[in-house]
């Protein structure tokens, strides 16, 4: 089947329905969903059953990139700055040093076992050192676990942070591919580069992005997060046109306005959650559609010795060497370790050899696509299973707790006060709807003994009952005491 514009969108629609339909289903088997949404692609593609031909690297890495904007910046919006400060050297030293002894580890075991020059192969180590984020934010999220000791946003920020990192070394071992004459030592300014100017970019838009979605007046709501995807596409190609590292500078602006005060925060957050998925979808789809399994197969025996080395030697090799600096508990190091998903982040940086027309270009794409698979299925179908029997999972009553502490710091407030109801209050025994609660302000949870409940209209009030109020501005907080004044024990 040839793609055109008279039938794309009935094509395009239809895997995507399918895959979300093979999404909802996945994990009763235990297999996880970008897993599905790979096999939809391949089943699509041109050895598969359906047949679409489609085998154009420029596309792929285009819709790569803008994907990839997407599912970093989502990222970046979700991570609550107060849950990473404490692992935040930890989670740095796993995105830098870990990546780069990760990518070194696997290009000496490739350059050893097959005909690859030292470059070639340390180009394919680099381009699968780094975790990648879609991976791990969507199978840690959706199996809901619960981790001990900040593991999860020690994953969570690893993941969402190494990809500069790999990208740079990708670009740096492709350019002396290219050109060995260079040697080793003229890529290094431009690592340094790309990675400052990344991060001072990302810094600097995002108190620029802060400023004007809280100056500027929309008439509609929806315009707002509009408003952001403009400009998180800018932040990204003006890092990248002054030579910084736009995955960089994106991933930090996002954690930046995440945790900073912004007007239609909760709709900017909801949204580009369900455009991160999309663009998951969407990537792995792309990325199924272009991968041929008949090319495959010849690779298979060397791609999952170097799998097996990837996953056993390199990343654990890597993230004790890294962690060899903090204190930190064996079991957690060996479950960090095993959370090294590889997914499509390293099948998109496979396709620049393929555009720079490598001469071993279709074989490093080859085995990196066969590398994030299996890393994904032997990985990400495990995580629940090695968490409990490394004894890394936190109780359920913390799972309640970490369930509404994220419900709180969603809600863009600026003003919070807790209060207990005493047993003179006349609200006792009164439901929330009866309250007259003023507009501007919420009752966000109710705690009852040790049981955290979600407030409904008909929620009848009890003696001792906590409850978290939540304002948008001091004047909706002196709303509420006013319509609680003489009914509550503030």
């Amino acid at each position: 089947m040839q793609l055109n514009i008279d039938n794309i969108l009935l094509v395009g629609s239809l895997l995507l329905l399918i895959s979300i339909f093979a999404g909802k289903t996945s994990y009763k088997f235990g297999v996880p969903t970008l897993i599905l949404f790979l096999t939809v692609g391949m089943l699509a593609g041109s050895d598969g059953v359906v047949g679409i031909n489609f085998d154009n690297p420029h596309i792929a890495q285009f819709i790569g990139i803008v994907s990839l904007n997407f599912i970093l910046f989502s990222g970046g919006l979700d991570t609550n700055w107060k849950t990473i400060k404490p692992v935040l050297k930890e989670g740095i030293m796993l995105s830098t040093l870990g990546v780069f002894l990760t990518a070194i580890t696997i290009g000496l075991f490739v350059w050893w076992v097959t005909d690859f020059t030292i470059y070639e192969s340390l180009l394919l180590g680099s381009i699968v050192s780094s975790t990648d984020a879609a991976a791990v934010f969507s199978i840690l999220r959706s199996k809901s676990l619960s981790l001990k000791e900040n593991l999860r946003p020690t994953l969570e920020l690893e993941s969402g942070s190494n990809d500069p990192m790999a990208y740079v070394l990708t670009i740096s071992f492709l350019t002396l591919v290219q050109s060995p004459e260079k040697g080793l030592w003229s890529v290094i300014p431009m690592f340094f580069m790309q990675m400052i100017l990344g991060a001072v970019a990302g810094f600097g838009f995002g108190r620029i992005i802060k400023w004007i979605i809280n100056k500027i007046r929309l008439d509609f709501e929806g315009l707002y997060p509009v408003l952001v995807i403009v400009l998180m596409f800018i932040t990204f190609s003006a890092t990248d046109f002054a030579g910084g590292n736009g995955f960089l500078a994106i991933y930090i602006s996002a954690v930046y306005l995440g945790n900073q005060d912004l007007i239609q925060k909760k709709t900017i957050l909801k949204m580009f959650d369900g455009l991160a998925w999309l663009m998951q979808i969407v990537l792995f789809l792309t990325l199924g559609l272009l991968v041929f399994p008949s090319q495959i197969s010849p690779v298979m025996g060397i791609g999952l010795l170097i799998s097996a080395v990837l996953i056993f030697v390199a990343r654990p090799l890597s993230v004790f060497i890294s962690m060899s600096f903090f204190k930190m508990k064996l079991r957690r190091k060996f479950y960090i370790s095993w959370v090294g998903l590889r997914g499509a982040v390293p099948i998109v940086f496979a396709t620049y050899p393929l555009l720079a027309g490598v001469e071993k270009a279709d074989m490093i794409f080859n085995l990196v696509f066969f590398i994030s698979v299996t890393s994904v299925l032997i990985q990400g179908t495990s995580l629940g299973v090695v968490a409990k029997w490394l004894k890394v999972v936190s109780p359920e009553k913390v799972k309640e707790i970490a369930a509404t502490e994220r419900f709180v710091y969603d809600f863009p407030k600026n003003t919070m006060e807790e209060v207990e109801i005493s047993g003179s209050s006349r609200v006792t025994g009164k439901k929330l709807v009866e309250l007259g609660f003023p507009s501007n302000a919420i009752i966000a949870m109710i705690k009852r003994d040790d049981t955290y409940l979600i407030p409904r209209g008909t929620t009848e009030l009890q003696e001792k009952d906590k409850l978290v109020i939540l304002a948008e501005n001091e004047e909706g907080l002196r709303a509420a005491n006013d319509c609680l004044l003489g009914s509550l024990d503030i």
